[in-house]
């Protein structure tokens, strides 16, 4: 038999001494890496559908704001188009926008200068109690005013 070449000898010498001591040389992934992995996989998957989850419930709350100026927005509009000068107090009224049932409460009150008067515009849903938009302006007397 010829002799082999010493580093393929040394070769089949270390498998053999593996073999014989137990020790079998494996390739590829135990279970338990595997099953780490698709752990972390999962928990990272999970964080990413609830931050979508959160931004399109924030996406529908922008819209309801959104809407709600614009109502608030009429409201002011109405107020200044119409040239009276507003009385004081605070009136109800039905503003809806889009498919929200929407209810402005508009507030005059007088200013230190009686020139002007402070309108707030305070716009909710019917049904529930928190704002969603609030406008404040300054309108003048143009009543008084000389053309």
């Amino acid at each position: 038999m010829a002799a082999m070449p010493s580093n393929k000898l040394d070769e089949r010498r270390a498998y053999a001494h593996s073999r014989a001591s137990g020790i079998a040389r494996t390739r590829g992934f135990t279970m338990i890496e595997v099953l780490v992995a698709l752990a972390i996989i999962a928990i990272a998957l999970g964080a990413s559908l609830r931050a979508v989850g959160s931004l399109a419930s924030n996406s529908s709350r922008l819209h309801e704001r959104m809407l709600a100026s614009w109502s608030a927005d009429n409201a002011l509009a109405t107020i200044v188009l119409e040239h009276q000068w507003p009385e004081l107090g605070t009136s109800v009224t039905a503003c809806p926008q889009g498919d929200l049932d929407l209810r402005c409460t508009v507030t005059v009150r007088s200013t230190p200068n009686p020139l002007f008067r402070q309108v707030d515009v305070v716009v909710k849903r019917a049904n529930n109690d928190e704002s969603l938009a609030n406008i404040t302006t300054v309108l003048p007397n143009e009543t008084r005013r000389s053309l």
